[in-house]
């Protein structure tokens, strides 16, 4: 019989801290949050996947983290940024849209409805991550983000 391995909220911080940047469940250039949660690759919804329920608590846990920004960095889909890089994205924040860096949020509302909510940037940004990103060389920046940026117009 096979054992179940569950992933938790800290093993997934981890996978984010490793890689940086992380989509939630689309496909693209980064990797999926969802498929190291399932353990393999979730064809289709995850809400349908037998570990949904798990995929949802960790996906809660990590989005909930302050030490990652939910925004819509890659193609517009929910992308997953760990802290060590947001001085680098504020750095070159002239380069994206101000929607792919709007931290995005999911709430309930009173109905039971899903929402979401979006702080645009920079207002989430900390004062502590303003100064290092004002003490970044743009080609620094260049270098922590990697093919994530678009290149300079």
């Amino acid at each position: 019989m096979m054992t179940r391995t569950l992933f938790t909220a800290d093993d997934a911080l981890a996978f984010v801290a490793q890689h940086g940047i992380v989509l939630v469940s689309a496909q693209g250039a980064a990797p999926r949050l969802v498929d190291a949660i399932a353990g393999e690759t979730v064809r289709g919804s995850w809400w349908g996947h037998p570990r949904g329920r798990e995929i949802f608590r960790v996906l809660s846990a990590v989005q909930d983290s302050d030490q990652v920004l939910a925004c819509r960095l890659l193609a517009g889909k929910v992308t997953l940024v760990h802290r060590r890089l947001w001085p680098a994205l504020v750095r070159l924040a002239g380069r994206f849209e101000p929607a792919q860096l709007a931290r995005v949020a999911e709430e309930h509302t009173a109905k039971g409805h899903h929402a979401t909510r979006a702080t645009p940037f920079p207002d989430w940004v900390p004062d502590e991550v303003r100064r290092e990103a004002a003490a970044l060389s743009e080609a620094e920046a260049q270098t922590l983000l990697g093919a994530f940026v678009p290149p300079a117009a």
